[in-house]
């Protein structure tokens, strides 16, 4: 099964002993207890559920991971300058 977060792929990469230490220690670094922490790393690919943004962020940080990364999903969208080019000036006005 694939999961939402990379977190199962980065600990298994890991040795024995420091997989050990670290998911002893990542529920107090997350503020979370070990059965919520275990939760989040078990979260399906397309599911609804999801971890708060700052529990994403530190992990990607102890991880050694850019921001992003530790999703399954790449997030997209486009730039606010792109989406104003595309309403056309005469709707705008309407707008107000």
């Amino acid at each position: 099964m694939t999961y939402k977060y990379k977190i199962e792929e980065f600990l298994e990469n890991l040795p024995v002993k420091q997989n050990k230490i670290l998911v002893i220690q990542i529920p107090e670094i997350l503020g979370v207890s070990y059965n919520t922490f275990r939760n989040y790393c078990k979260i399906p690919l397309n599911s609804k559920k999801d971890m708060p943004y700052e529990c994403v962020r530190k992990l990607e940080i102890l991880f050694g991971m850019q921001h992003g990364e530790l999703t399954n999903t790449p997030t997209v969208g486009s730039h606010y300058l792109e989406l104003v080019k595309r309403v056309p000036v005469m709707k705008l006005e309407e707008a107000f």
